[in-house]
Order: C-alpha cells, then sequence, then structure tokens
C-alpha cells in the first residue's frame, strides 16, 4: 500500500465521532474574525437596537398580565375590545420604533465585502418574502385581538387555530417576524444586522416561554369553567 493511501484511509472520519477527530487547532478562523471587526456591540445606535428589541416583548407581556390579573385596562377604557386595540396600537408604534432602531443600526456599521453578493441579495429577498408570508397570514388567521393578547382581555378564541400556517410551525408570528430581520441583514450584506437578529430571535424564544404556558393556562381554566356549568 503507497504511503498516500495509507494516509488517506488513516484520516477516514467515521460517521458517528467524525466531528470528534477533527483538529480545530488547524481551522482558519480569520475569515470569523474579520466579519466580527465589522461590528461594533458598543456603538450607541446598536445598543438602541437592542434595547429596543428586549423591551417590546417585556413591555407586552407586563401590561398584559396585570389586564389579567386587575382588568386595569378594561375599566379605563370601558371595554375590553377598546382596551386590547389601545394595546394593539402601542405594540404596533413599539414596532415601527423598533424596526427602525435596526434600520439605523445596520445603516450606521460597516458591510461585510464577503456577504456583499447578489446571490446573497437574492436569499435576502427570499427569506424577508417567507417572513412575510408567515407575519401576515398570521395575522388573516387570528385577528386583531388573537393577535394582541386579547386572551388576556377574557377575549377568548372557540378553538385554536390550526390552519396556515400553524400547521407549519408554532408561533409563526414571531418566527416570520425574525426572518424579516435576518432577510434585511442579508440584503444590507450586515454583519451587525445579522447579530441583530440572532437578539430577536433569543428574545423571542425567552417571550415564548413566558407566554406559552400561560395563555395554556388561561384557556384551561376556560375549559373548567365551562366543564362545571
Amino acid at each position: 500500500m503507497s504511503s498516500a493511501c495509507k494516509r488517506s484511509e488513516d484520516t477516514v472520519l467515521d460517521c458517528c465521532g467524525g466531528l470528534n477527530n477533527v483538529d480545530y487547532s488547524k481551522v482558519d478562523m480569520s475569515v470569523l474574525s474579520d466579519v466580527f471587526q465589522l461590528v461594533d456591540l458598543l456603538e450607541p445606535r446598536f445598543c438602541v437596537a437592542v434595547i429596543a428589541i428586549i423591551f417590546n416583548p417585556f413591555f407586552w407581556n407586563v401590561v398584559a398580565r396585570w389586564e389579567h390579573r386587575t382588568r386595569g385596562l378594561t375599566r379605563m377604557f370601558g371595554s375590553p375590545h377598546v382596551a386590547c386595540y389601545s394595546l394593539a396600537t402601542s405594540i404596533l408604534l413599539l414596532n415601527v420604533y423598533r424596526s427602525h432602531s435596526i434600520t439605523v443600526a445596520i445603516k450606521g456599521q460597516p458591510k461585510c465585502a464577503m456577504m456583499d453578493r447578489w446571490e446573497l441579495f437574492q436569499v435576502g429577498v427570499a427569506v424577508m418574502a417567507a417572513g412575510s408570508l408567515l407575519v401576515l397570514s398570521s395575522f388573516v388567521a387570528l385577528g386583531i385581538t388573537g393577535t394582541f393578547l386579547g386572551d388576556y382581555f377574557g377575549i377568548l378564541m372557540e378553538k385554536k387555530v390550526t390552519g396556515f400556517p400553524f400547521n407549519v410551525m408554532e408561533n409563526p408570528m414571531y418566527w416570520g417576524s425574525t426572518l424579516n430581520y435576518l432577510g434585511l441583514a442579508l440584503m444590507n450584506a450586515s454583519p451587525v444586522g445579522v447579530v441583530l437578529t440572532v437578539v430577536v430571535a433569543v428574545t423571542y424564544k425567552v417571550a415564548i416561554t413566558y407566554e406559552g404556558p400561560f395563555t395554556e393556562e388561561i384557556y384551561r381554566q376556560r375549559a373548567l369553567c365551562c366543564k362545571h356549568k
């Protein structure tokens, strides 16, 4: 057996432990290093965008839970529907500001030459189109009160929505919104945009962890009340 063939045989990676056999010290990390050098995590516009991303779900969860406990907004506006619409308006305005902040942060930091390609721009367009489809179809399926935490105002849906896009994934509005920001980052060849998209995804994941069980408990209590009646 030739030495060349022997070296090839010795370096074959098995299917299960292959990654453990990789010598990561020989991996060229200079590319990632160059990319991250384009991201300034202390730049004021980046910090504002991060605050806007984190604040939004924190705000609507705190307000909605307060409403669920006290019915404070319902008493203030005289109607659960009007109260829900008022919160919806606040959430929409905050989301507009969040999008503006992210766009400003993207424009304020350098592009990545490796990402500044026509093919990647097209991928960004496709990702944004998919995200927009998820967001819009979710809104159509849920309506205003279903989208904007009407459950916390006592405005409950008769049954769980199971059609598109909820038959494709859980929480499609959140993940559709995340895809929109990823698409924006790719279209602008923006490393900081990708970082902010990760912040959006993590923030939504935390929000889902709190919102999901709480909403399920609301409907469980409704089912118990109906059963006792």
